[in-house]
């Protein structure tokens, strides 16, 4: 696998959010709340409507994601029938709609009208509007919305972990990507809806709780909309509820409780009803290619399931790898480019498709038509006939090829695009044709010991339902899903009865794809952009977080610092937070304080009183006792000039209350909003430990203390670097590009957080070398080395923090110091209001800078933590 990180397009640690703060936040909010309620019956409607609110929100949101669906499926159809014709006396109806009830025996339909009664006419009528809607639908993307391209799942999952894009989820991405995708499919690039239809969701989801203040306030309250619309997304796209609710659960989201799972299930419950009620199609079908099976199939047949799943992984495994290589390309050279881009793949994928009766249609379409039973149903282009089984074959085996060409450089591009629809007509077009191949074989040598099993005078071989497992595992293939897959599947078909073929299908698959590398598409996709997200594979570093952490931290002492110097710090980084010291040379750990509520305190004292730049700032919690010893120091220091000045200019009596006000300007005290208890660990913890508090837990930061002092800090950044280069060095034959900087702090030489390059492998070194390391450890100091090496077998009891408990601080469990509680934070600024005279906190006003900014402009490039 090839490792490639951006430079420009890792996106800072100011844009991640720290889930313990936001819940410190949300349950301190929830306590205010019942503390201020009563027994009126105002206070049971406001607690009802309150309680209710959440199903209120997800019914608002099925609704719309259900109208959206409709809109885009009529609208698609209407564009794809455009380029071959259109009705004769209504111009806004698509193929289907003009010729309802009135084709005669033969399919032909006299009102649906060509373009021209000309092929080569047609053809570049064809090519004309394929091209003008593929451009049209890039044209968009650039100008309004340059988040709506793509497919979105990656982003979508990184959202869910915790990661802030601005604008991703906003209002014009949801309009520009609705039109651009209705759009993109009608121009027959292989690309497919369903994909984007989980990102369109997801905005529906974001825009309609952005109308209700409780979704405003708390993220993680956002995160339970933005899975259920997911979950709606996959639904309304599939017509299938449940699937959403898995793919949910298995592929989007890594908090995924049972509250939001229940809130999953009715969000694509009421989507799937209001589509089922908009019954775009007019044949109560919520999708095109919705099929039913009523024969069985037979235990011989398991071979060439097999042989359907290891075509599955060997198609996901060589999409991801050339779709990557194209995406390096096109972020080289073509990134500025879209439009014509697009443009010039819809012209050159039409070309060759009009002239195959599978491509030349929609892509839902040729499944619809792929997936039927011969018996019982309409004979596409004689597509069941025995005498053009062999043409039949060919004319797939060249879909087949071009899909995949076309597939592999037209996803990616700067359109609304999704792979799932692709994916599954190509393993759809491999099984029709295996099928074809297989009933072919069956009726030339019926005697055959493999077929002995077929009855005589009954078709024994179903090439749909080979179609129908071939897409099952080309999906499976690229995404690396199985449970909801094969879910997905099932309430397409309704075919109970091959549910355990495609169990089986997708395991081989599976097996086969991670072969070649794990993760799907998704992943990869994440790891090209460089968006900081963990995923859900199991790693064995084999050493201590102290060998990863960065040990150049920025901090604030507890005492001695000017405004001014804390104003420049803010101005001259992009730090969303900063450990707090005793002091400069001890560094030892008082507590932690984010960015947002050091400028917060600032903004709020500046417009109480004129303080002054070159007041004091505190940084110790109760810091009343400190704060009236430094006014004690400063009168004697500045009251006898200030007393000399006023009595030299005759006003003497208001000397005490001059001085007074004086004083009242020389401080601010930041020590009410200081978190106490931010997450802490032994520098001997293993990296494995500390990846699953990131998972688990969501902090910004976890900070790294030894008997009290700190010593470090790690951040998700931190652990994705060292994550790549240990598997560039895993595979050595592959290229790596990661910038120096990507991942460092502004200024900083991020080599100096590393140890040298022959380190990485670590854990293929021999014994012999692991205990040399460990020696150098030892003798460079306990717990932290500046460059020794921990040994690879950390046992676990030596990551328990051995340092007494300070004052203010919670005790430390399995080298963790645990989150502050909703009442340590609400007595932090419950002092603060009292200290200060004025309200300092205001709920409903102040919330992390972080909190709302999905739907506003887009984020900035850059290089910070």
């Amino acid at each position: 696998m090839r490792c490639f990180v951006s430079h420009a397009s890792f996106f800072g640690g100011q844009n991640l959010l720290d889930w313990v703060q936001d819940a410190v936040r949300e349950r301190y909010r929830q306590t205010v709340k019942s503390s201020e309620a009563n027994r009126s019956w105002k206070s049971y409607l406001l607690e009802s409507y309150e309680a209710g609110q959440a199903w209120l929100v997800v019914s608002l949101v099925g609704i719309v994601i259900g109208i959206n669906a409709a809109f885009i499926a009529i609208c698609t159809e209407w564009l794809s029938d455009f380029k071959l014709g259109h009705c004769s006396y209504a111009w806004w109806l698509n193929q289907k709609f003009c010729c309802w009830g009135v084709e005669s025996e033969d399919g032909a339909c006299d009102e649906w009208t060509p373009w021209s009664s000309f092929g080569i006419i047609n053809y570049v009528f064809y090519l004309f509007f394929a091209t003008t809607f593929a451009a049209s639908a890039a044209f968009l993307v650039k100008r309004y919305a340059r988040y709506a391209a793509g497919s979105g799942i990656s982003e979508i999952k990184c959202i869910l972990a915790g990661f802030i894009m601005k604008g991703y989820l906003g209002g014009w991405t949801l309009i520009i990507k609705s039109l651009g995708l209705a759009m993109t499919v009608a121009a027959n690039l292989s690309v497919g809806k369903e994909g984007p239809s989980i990102h369109i969701a997801c905005c529906a989801g974001h825009v309609v709780s952005r109308l209700f203040p409780k979704y405003q306030r708390s993220r993680a309250k956002s995160r339970e909309i933005i899975s259920a619309s997911a979950a709606a997304g996959v639904a309304v796209a599939f017509g299938a509820p449940i699937g959403g609710v898995l793919f949910s659960f298995e592929e989007m989201s890594n908090h995924f409780p049972a509250k939001t799972m229940w809130r999953s299930f009715f969000c694509a419950l009421v989507g799937t009803v209001t589509l089922q009620t908009m019954n775009p199609y007019r044949t109560g079908k919520l999708v095109m290619f919705q099929v039913s099976y009523d024969r069985d199939w037979h235990f011989f047949e398991m071979i060439f399931f097999v042989l359907l799943g290891v075509f599955g992984g060997l198609y996901g495994a060589l999409i991801i790898k050339y779709n990557l290589k194209v995406q390096h390309v096109r972020k080289k050279y073509l990134a500025d480019y879209g439009v014509i881009e697009a443009a010039t793949l819809a012209f050159f994928t039409c070309t060759f498709a009009y002239w195959n009766i599978f491509m030349r249609i929609d892509m839902a379409e040729s499944m619809n038509i792929l997936f039927r039973e011969c018996e019982g149903s309409e004979d596409y282009m004689g597509l069941c006939k025995p005498e053009n089984t062999w043409k039949m074959v060919a004319l797939l085996f060249f879909a087949l090829v071009m899909r995949i060409a076309t597939c592999t450089i037209s996803y990616g591009a700067k359109v609304p695009a999704g792979i799932f629809v692709p994916s599954m007509a190509i393993g759809a077009l491999f099984g029709r044709m295996l099928g074809l191949i297989v009933r072919a074989a069956q009726v030339a040598y019926p005697g055959f010991v493999l077929f002995s099993s077929c009855k005589p005078d009954v078709p024994c071989i179903t090439p749909g339902t080979y179609a129908f497992l071939g897409a099952a595992a080309a999906l499976g293939g690229v995404m690396r899903l199985t449970v909801c897959v094969v879910v997905i599947m099932f309430e397409l078909t309704g075919a109970l009865n091959y549910i355990l073929p495609t169990m089986i299908t997708l395991m081989v698959t599976k097996t086969v794809g991670d072969y070649f590398g794990r993760g799907g598409i998704a992943d990869r996709y994440i790891r090209l952009n460089g968006y900081p997200f963990l995923d859900k594979e199991e790693h064995s570093f084999g050493i201590a977080v102290s060998q990863v952490m960065q040990k150049d931290v920025t901090v604030l002492p507890a005492s001695g610092t000017r405004l001014d110097r804390v104003e420049r710090l803010l101005a001259d980084t992009n730090y969303q937070g900063f450990p707090v010291v005793e002091d400069s040379s001890s560094k030892t750990l008082i507590g932690y304080i984010g960015r947002s509520e050091l400028r917060y305190v600032i903004d709020k004292a500046k417009r109480a009183r004129a303080v002054s730049p070159l007041a004091h700032c505190f940084f110790r919690p109760g810091s009343s006792e400190s704060r009236q010893h430094m006014e004690s120091s400063n009168m004697g220091a500045m009251g006898l000039e200030a007393a000399a000045a006023r009595r030299a200019s005759g006003d003497v009596g208001s000397s005490s209350g001059t001085s007074r006000n004086e004083n009242e300007t020389n401080y601010v005290d930041f020590g009410p909003f200081i978190d106490q208890t931010p997450i802490a660990v032994h520098p001997k913890l293993p990296l494995e430990t500390v990846m699953e508090f990131f998972k688990k837990m969501g902090p910004r930061v976890i900070l790294i203390e030894h008997q009290g002092k700190l010593v470090g800090l790690i951040t998700i950044k931190d652990l994705l670097k060292y994550i790549t280069r240990t598997e560039a060095l895993d595979e050595e034959e592959d290229e790596v590009e990661v910038p120096p900087g990507a991942f460092g702090r502004r200024g900083q030489d991020t080599s100096s957080l590393w140890p040298s390059g022959n380190s990485f492998g670590s854990r293929f070194h021999s014994q012999q070398q692991q205990q040399q390391q460990q020696q150098q450890a030892n003798g460079s100091g306990p717990g932290h080395s500046p460059g020794g090496r921990h040994s690879s077998k950390v046992p676990l009891s030596q990551g328990f923090s051995s340092g007494s408990t300070r004052i203010g601080r919670s005790p430390s469990v399995g080298g963790m110091t645990m989150a502050s509680s909703v009442g340590s934070f609400r007595e932090r600024i419950e002092l603060a209001e009292q200290q200060q005279g004025d309200v300092l906190f205001d709920h409903d006003g102040f919330d992390d800078e972080d909190v709302d900014d999905q739907d506003e402009g887009e984020v900035p490039f850059g290089n910070r933590r």
